[in-house]
């Protein structure tokens, strides 16, 4: 069982921060727009802190309102105007290529195409290490819809990317490892 932390929660906000980011890089992959994610979900959490139960996992508590931020945030974007000439995406950075067969543009555009739930399944429990249980917690479904989101999303990626059963990948990312490392299991 692990250790509890007796922390204020408070004082274990700055603990979260890196998971948190990757997070929301995953979902939004656009590294300024994953930042304001951040820093709004923490405000929140600053403000909300009162509501958080002591004793239960703070780290679940601020990927579920980092979660809920990104998605009124999505649901505002759709009512904006888009980048239809690519102005905007052109200027965005791109992680450098590495070699091996599973170059990280191939598996961001790969990524890019599954849905939000499935990218959102895949990172909290391949990228951050949360069990079923607590993905289904922090996104308020069932633990069967999680496992189904992952194994799905596992095979879509695959799919994708045009792998077969017998290829290696070479992996660098730790969350693209976490992501596709168990996707043969999946398969």
């Amino acid at each position: 069982m692990p250790e509890i932390d007796t922390r204020e929660p408070r004082d274990q906000l700055v603990d979260h921060l890196g998971a948190m980011r990757a997070f929301a890089m995953s979902l939004t992959g656009n590294s300024a727009l994953a930042d304001d994610m951040v820093q709004d979900a923490l405000v929140k959490a600053w403000t909300k802190i009162g509501t958080f139960e002591k004793g239960t996992n703070l780290r679940a508590w601020l990927f579920t309102i980092l979660r809920n931020t990104y998605y009124s945030h999505h649901r505002k974007a759709r009512r904006e105007v888009g980048d239809p000439d690519g102005t905007f995406s052109s200027n965005l950075a791109q992680k450098p290529d590495h070699d091996g067969r599973l170059q990280m543009r191939d598996f961001n555009a790969a990524f890019a195409l599954l849905s939000d739930e499935q990218r959102e399944a895949l990172v909290l429990v391949g990228a951050e290490g949360f069990s079923y249980e607590e993905a289904a917690e922090t996104c308020g479904v069932a633990v069967g819809t999680v496992k189904s989101r992952v194994n799905r999303a596992r095979a879509r990626l695959a799919e994708l990317m045009g792998l077969g059963d017998d290829e290696n990948l070479e992996l660098t990312d730790r969350v693209t490892t976490g992501i596709v490392s168990a996707q043969r299991h999946a398969m």
